[in-house]
Formats: C-alpha cells, sequence, structure tokens
C-alpha cells in the first residue's frame, strides 16, 4: 500500500485516532502508540505487496525491511560502543559506510535484482540512518535502545515521502506525555496540514496533470516545451508539497512536530533561499553533513588556501550527492550538478559585490529565480533526456 495514494490509506489512519485519544485521557505516553503503529503500518505497508515487495511476496518483503532495521541499528549501536572508547576515523568511515551501503546497492544493482534490497522509503530511512551516525561521531547520542530507533527510522507518516527528521528532535517528542490541551493543540495542527494536503495532493496537482500536462506532454517544439516546464514545476510542487503535510499532519496526530518541508519557495529571491525553502529537510541534511564537515575539515586540514574555495566545492559535493540521492539516471545527475552550478554561481556573483539594479529588485529577482528554478525541474523531469 502506498502511503497517501488512496482514501483507503486514511481510512486505516482514523483507527489510530482511538489509542491517541485514550492516551491523551489516560496519560499513557504516546511512545507506545508510536511504536506499535510503526509496526503495525509496516506490516500492512509492504504485506500488501506495495511498492517493490510485490516481486518478493509479503513475507519475505516485511522481513527485508525489519533485517534492513536491524542491521542499521547493529551498526549504530556498535559504533556508539566503540566511540565511547575514543573516536577513531577508520571505525567512523566504516559506520557510514555500511549506513550507506543498502542505498547504494539500490541504486546500483540491475532492476531484476533490485527487490532484495529495495523497498519504498529506503532513501529516507538511510539518511535517518546516517543521522544517528553523524550523531553518535559528534557524541550528542550516548544511548540507542532498539525501539526508539525503529519508531524513528520506521516512522510511518514520512517513511516515503518525508521530512527527514532528526534523531535527537523526534526523541524529545516521543518521550512527551501529552494533556488533552496539547492533544487538541496538535490535532488542530494537524486538521490544517491534512487539509492543505488534500487541497494539494488531491485538487490542485491533477487538475494541472489532467488539463495541462496532458495537453503538452507530447507536443513538439520550443512553446509546448516551456509549458511543460511550467506545468511540470506547479505539477511537482503541489504534489510532494501535498504528501509533506499529510505526512506533518499525521505525526501531530501521534505528538510527533516533524519539521516544516516547504515554505513557500516560489517566492525566494535568488537559489540559496530557494534551498531554504524547498524540501527543507533535504537540504539542511545535506548542508549540515555534507557541506558543513566538508568545510569544517578543509579549514582544519588547511586543504586550500582561500576558504571560499572550500565553500564551493562543498556545495558542489552536497548537492552532486543531492542527484545520485533521487537515482542514478543522468536527469538526476544533470539536477544535481546544475544546481551546484547555480548556487556556486550565486556564491561567485554576490562575493565579488558586483550587484545590479536588477539584483537589487525583489521583483526581478523572484521571476530570476523562479525561472532558474523551473529549468533545473524540466531537467528532473527526463523530459530533454
Amino acid at each position: 500500500m502506498i502511503p497517501y495514494a488512496s482514501f483507503f490509506y486514511f481510512g486505516v489512519l482514523l483507527y489510530l485516532a482511538v489509542p491517541v485519544l485514550l492516551a491523551a485521557v489516560l496519560k499513557v505516553p504516546t511512545r507506545h502508540i508510536v511504536l506499535a503503529s510503526t509496526i503495525l503500518m509496516v506490516v500492512i505497508q509492504y504485506g500488501g505487496g506495495g511498492g517493490s515487495g510485490r516481486a518478493a511476496g509479503p513475507g519475505l518483503a516485511i522481513s527485508r525491511v525489519f533485517l534492513f532495521a536491524m542491521a542499521q541499528w547493529l551498526v549504530a549501536a556498535v559504533f556508539l560502543r566503540l566511540r565511547t572508547c575514543g573516536r577513531n576515523r577508520a571505525v567512523y568511515y566504516s559506520a557510514v559506510a555500511l549506513a550507506l551501503a543498502p542505498l547504494v546497492l539500490e541504486k546500483l544493482l540491475p532492476g531484476d535484482v533490485r527487490h532484495v534490497v529495495a523497498f519504498v522509503g529506503i532513501s529516507y530511512t538511510t539518511f535517518r540512518a546516517l543521522d544517528v551516525t553523524f550523531g553518535i561521531e559528534d557524541g550528542l547520542i550516548t544511548e540507542l535502545p532498539p525501539t526508539i530507533f525503529l519508531s524513528y527510522m520506521f516512522f510511518f507518516p514520512a517513511i516515503s515521502a518525508g521530512p527527514i527528521d532528526r534523531y535527537r528532535r523526534f526523541l524529545a517528542d516521543y518521550r512527551v506525555v501529552r494533556s488533552r490541551e496539547q492533544l487538541l493543540a496538535d490535532v488542530d495542527q494537524a486538521i490544517v496540514r491534512i487539509m492543505r494536503g488534500l487541497l494539494y495532493a488531491f485538487v490542485i496537482a491533477p487538475l494541472i496533470d489532467f488539463y495541462w500536462i496532458a495537453r503538452v506532454v507530447h507536443q513538439a517544439g520550443g512553446i509546448a516545451l516551456v509549458s511543460y516546464m511550467y506545468a511540470y514545476s506547479l505539477h511537482l510542487f503541489f504534489d510532494f508539497a501535498g504528501y509533506s503535510a499529510f505526512a506533518i499532519g499525521v505525526g501531530y496526530v501521534l505528538g510527533v512536530r516533524m519539521p516544516e518541508n516547504f515554505n513557500r519557495p516560489f517566492l525566494a529571491q535568488n537559489i540559496t533561499e530557494f534551498w531554504t525553502r524547498w524540501h527543507i529537510s533535504l537540504s539542511s541534511f545535506l548542508r549540515d553533513h555534507v557541506y558543513g564537515r566538508f568545510v569544517l575539515a578543509s579549514v582544519r586540514g588547511r586543504w586550500f588556501r582561500d576558504n571560499r574555495t572550500a565553500s564551493y566545492l562543498g556545495s558542489t559535493l552536497a548537492f552532486g550527492l543531492m542527484g545520485l540521492w533521487h537515482g542514478l539516471a543522468a536527469r538526476y545527475v544533470f539536477y544535481g550538478l546544475y544546481h551546484a552550478l547555480l548556487v556556486v554561481g550565486h556564491g561567485v556573483w554576490t562575493r565579488s559585490g558586483s550587484f545590479t539594479a536588477l539584483g537589487r529588485s525583489p521583483t526581478v529577482a523572484r521571476i530570476l529565480t523562479f525561472h532558474a528554478v523551473c529549468v533545473g525541474f524540466l531537467i528532473f523531469s527526463g523530459r530533454l533526456f
């Protein structure tokens, strides 16, 4: 069963409302419901043959998911134990490599055997596992109970469409015992986001698809290509933001306040600002764990004479990995490199001080940024390949 793809899935979610309400009345920790619902929804989702689980059968699909979770926990637990003895770069890099291994295999294996490791949500769960690894290395995670790790890794509202939550932030919500007043406030926020998700994903996005994309997708010529670019960009936003809104709303019901994933991205005045508004959880993950660590290591190791070189290379690395995270197809690789070029170009331009009147106009800046982003989505769509 693909999350949020049908109203039947929402019907299943309604059954979770009863234990959540009882937990608030009886003042029972929400974590018990989060753990139970996570296990239940994993069984329902993958046992129903959704996604890549169909090739292996329901039993094997569920087993593969839990084996993945167990392997990731063992890697993290062993690394945590070794980390208490002191820092060891070889152990740290080995832990990162092992956490990444299933995702790398999923990208590299041919399609007919990919189902051996692949399942819906492997990209998001792998990044959650990496967040735990980085937290252990930084000394911010000192214990790793398997039940909490499982709840965090496979928190079902966000398993296939994000946001990519952080372990320590998740843990803070996971341990809270909500009062009835807090529950009502969370339910209010949940309703707002779920209604927004319904509007975005089930009304606006299908209308764009039916009345716009379907009419221009097979047409040739420059005008049709530009029209498709606008249509695809808007459809991608409303579809993706809609599913993120669903995930955040359901998370609120369970007492887990996941970070927002979109913040009016098409109003950004430059490409750097755009990435603080679009898929925020992914861009912040790459900023903190790839760009930030690369720049810090380069400064400490004095790899470059100019820190700007480290910044530019760090951006290229982060966005290159962002493209590969989506897949190894040419369109994803070029999409990542395209945004790396935009971000580095914007950095060079702003640091040069050569601002123009056009650059200082918010309206013009938004228009230019919007079109630069739409070209990127056109690359992402595969229409040019």
